[in-house]
Order: C-alpha cells, then sequence, then structure tokens
C-alpha cells in the first residue's frame, strides 16, 4: 500500500458533511480547531464561508467505503 495523501470527506467522524474534517485530516489539524476558524471566519465574512463549503462539498469527494477500498487496493 502507497501512503499517498488524499483529500477525501470521512465517513466517520464529521458534522455536517465532513469538508472540515478531511481538511483537518489532509493538515493533520484538530477537526475542532479547524471547525471554529470555520465558523469565525464565516461569521466575520458575512456568511460568504457557506458557499465556500458548498463548493468544497461538491469538489471533494467522499472517502471509499470498505467494498471500495478493497478493489482500489487490489488493482494495485
Amino acid at each position: 500500500m502507497s501512503d499517498v495523501k488524499r483529500l477525501e470527506r470521512p465517513r466517520s467522524g464529521r458534522v455536517l458533511a465532513g469538508v472540515c474534517a478531511g481538511l483537518a485530516n489532509y493538515m493533520n489539524l484538530d477537526p475542532v480547531v479547524v471547525r471554529v476558524v470555520y465558523v469565525l471566519l464565516t461569521i466575520f465574512t458575512c456568511f460568504s464561508g457557506v458557499l465556500v463549503y458548498a463548493i468544497l462539498l461538491l469538489l471533494i469527494p467522499e472517502e471509499p467505503n470498505r467494498y471500495q477500498r478493497y478493489n482500489r487496493e487490489k488493482r494495485q
């Protein structure tokens, strides 16, 4: 298996759709820190963070389930 770092929305440990948790996992940070920073930035930018969250929700793929993960590893 390769240790390639991927930006993915996790299936566990997410609150809304996993965008902040995925960013936190990718940057090796605590998800709570990323969520607090996101909320503060959203409030101080007149709620434009909601639009950014929606765009990231569409762009960041969801982590594969165990069957998809098995097939991905099998092909490599």
